[in-house]
C-alpha cells in the first residue's frame, strides 16, 4: 500500500534525480566542497551541530553504533580551517565492550553566563547506561581539548531507552530548555541553566504530551523528532513534533500547561511522522516521515492558523532527490531547505514557490553500495547544520565522516533579507528575553 501511494506522489515532485544520475560528477556545479574529515568506523555517525559564532569554528558530531562495533560517544572538530577539519577532542562513555548498538545520537550547544555548553543525548535499550539520557559539557575552554569538561548527566530511569532527539530552545520568558524525546507518548522539558548550576534533581520542568491518533485509538503514542520557535504572529512559543499518526504543533508559552493547537494526521502514506519544520513565520512546515519512497512532504497550515480547521491533512506539494530513496534530517533557511539525503547526498532545494520546490544544489558524499543486513536506504548523509554568518554547511554522513561545503551565492542566512521573521533552529543566546523583540 505504502509503494502505491508513494509512487502516486511522482508527479507532484520536482524531478531532478534522472540529471543528477546521468552526471558523472558527484555535485552539481554551484556546491563547492571545502573538506572531508573520514572517522573510521561504518555507520558510526550520527548528528551534527555547528556553533554559530565565527570565533568559535567548532561542530560537534554523534559516534554511535548503527549497526554494529564503532565508538560511542561524541567528537569535537575544529573548523578554524574549513578546508581542514581536524578532530580536536574525543569523548567515550566506560565500558564501550558491553554497551550494544546505538549510543550518541543528537547533539545541541547552547550558551549561560559568558560560558559555552554541548549537550550529547544518548539512546541504549540495554547494558550499564540503559537509562542515560544525556551529558552536559563545558566547551569554554576550546580550543584547548583539556579545558573541556563534564558538567552533568541526565538520565530518565522511568524510559530506559535514553534520550533519541533534543532540541535545545530559548523560550520567551528567558529560560534555556531542553526538549528531549523519550520511550513513551511525551517530550520531556529540562531546565538547562539549573542543570548547569548543579540541581540537575530539580531540572525536570514538564512533558510534552504525544495525542492519540484520531483514526488509530489505542495505538502507541509517542514522539520521534521536535523542534520549537516562536510565532511572531501570535507572540507563542510553539512546539512542532513528528510522531504516533503524523505531526502536532502546541502552544509552549507556559511551558508547564501545553496546549494543542495543530495536527496533521489522516494523511494520505503518514503512519507516523519524523523530523518537522517550520518556515520562520510558521506557515509552512516540511514533513518527514522515514521509509522508503517517502517524499519530502510540503504543507500549508494557514488553513488552521486562520481558525478555518484544526486538523491539516493533505500536503500542498512534495519534494525528493530521488524517488527510490528517502530523506532523513533537513534544515530550513528560507527559502532553502538543506537536507541530509542518505544516499543521497547533500541536497538544497528552494521553496520559493511553495506548490513547486526545486532542487538548486547537491553533493552526494556517499557514493557506495546499499547495506546488507539493515535497511537497504538507510546509509550515507545523517545529519546536515547550516552557520548562518557565512553560510557554511556541513554534513555528518554515516560511513564517509564529515564534510564541508559552500554554496555559490550562499554567503549567510538572515530572514529579514528574504521578507520573514528571522528566526532558525539558531537560537540568540544573548536575548534576556525574546518577548517583544522579534
Amino acid at each position: 500500500m505504502r509503494l502505491f501511494i508513494a509512487l502516486a506522489f511522482v508527479a507532484m515532485f520536482t524531478w531532478t534525480a534522472q540529471a543528477q544520475n546521468e552526471s558523472l560528477r558527484p555535485g552539481s556545479d554551484n556546491m563547492e566542497v571545502l573538506g572531508h574529515l573520514p572517522l573510521g568506523h561504518h555507520s558510526s555517525v550520527t548528528d551534527i551541530e555547528l556553533e554559530q559564532d565565527l570565533d568559535r569554528p567548532y561542530a560537534y558530531i554523534g559516534r554511535a553504533s548503527i549497526v554494529d562495533g564503532g565508538p560511542k560517544g561524541m567528537d569535537i572538530i575544529d573548523l578554524g580551517n574549513p578546508s581542514d577539519p581536524k578532530v580536536i577532542y574525543e569523548f567515550r562513555l566506560d565500558f564501550q565492550d558491553l554497551l550494544p548498538n546505538r549510543g550518541g545520537m543528537d547533539v545541541k550547544y547552547f550558551r549561560t553566563g559568558g560560558r559555552h555548553y554541548v549537550v550529547q543525548s544518548f539512546e541504549f535499550g540495554s547494558g550499564p547506561f540503559h537509562d542515560l539520557g544525556a551529558v552536559v559539557f563545558d566547551v569554554t575552554g576550546l580550543p584547548n581539548p583539556d579545558k573541556v569538561t563534564e558538567v552533568a548527566r541526565l538520565k530518565v530511569p522511568g524510559h530506559p531507552g535514553g534520550m533519541h532527539n533534543i532540541f535545545i530552545y530559548k523560550h520567551t520568558s528567558g529560560h534555556i530548555y531542553l526538549l528531549a524525546t523519550v520511550p513513551g507518548d511525551m517530550v520531556q522539558v529540562w531546565d538547562l541553566e539549573k542543570v548547569v548550576s548543579g540541581d540537575v534533581a530539580g531540572a525536570y520542568v514538564s512533558t510534552i504530551p504525544s495525542p492519540e491518533t484520531p483514526n488509530n485509538p489505542g495505538s502507541r503514542r509517542f514522539y520521534h523528532d521536535h523542534y520549537a520557535a516562536f510565532h511572531p504572529d501570535t507572540g507563542e512559543d510553539r512546539f512542532y513534533g513528528g510522531g504516533n499518526g503524523g505531526y502536532y504543533v502546541y502552544d509552549i508559552s507556559d511551558i508547564e500547561n501545553p496546549e494543542l493547537r495543530i495536527t496533521l494526521t489522516g494523511i494520505s502514506g503518514v503512519d507516523w511522522g519524523h523530523t518537522f519544520t517550520p518556515s520562520p513565520d510558521g506557515r509552512y512546515v516540511v514533513a518527514e516521515s522515514e521509509y522508503q519512497y517517502s517524499p519530502l512532504r510540503i504543507f500549508d497550515l494557514k488553513p488552521a492558523l486562520d481558525g478555518e480547521r484544526t486538523n491539516i491533512n493533505q500536503p500542498i506539494s512534495a519534494w525528493t532527490a530521488d524517488w527510490k530513496n528517502l530523506s532523513h534530517n533537513h534544515e530550513v533557511r528560507w527559502p532553502y531547505v538543506f537536507v541530509s539525503g542518505y544516499l543521497d547526498g547533500l541536497q538544497v532545494f528552494s521553496l520559493m514557490d511553495p506548490k513547486n520546490p526545486e532542487t538548486v544544489a547537491y553533493y552526494d558524499t556517499y557514493q557506495g553500495g546499499t547495506n546488507t543486513g539493515f535497511n537497504a536506504v538507510i546509509n550515507g548523509a545523517f545529519g546536515v547544520d547550516v552557520r548562518n554568518a557565512d553560510g557554511l554547511i556541513v554534513i555528518s554522513d554515516m560511513s564517509t565522516g564529515f564534510w564541508t561545503f559552500r554554496m555559490e551565492g550562499f554567503n549567510g542566512w538572515n530572514g529579514e533579507d528574504w521578507g520573514m521573521p528571522n528566526i532558525s533552529s539558531v537560537q540568540d543566546w544573548d536575548e534576556e528575553s525574546k518577548e517583544g523583540t522579534r
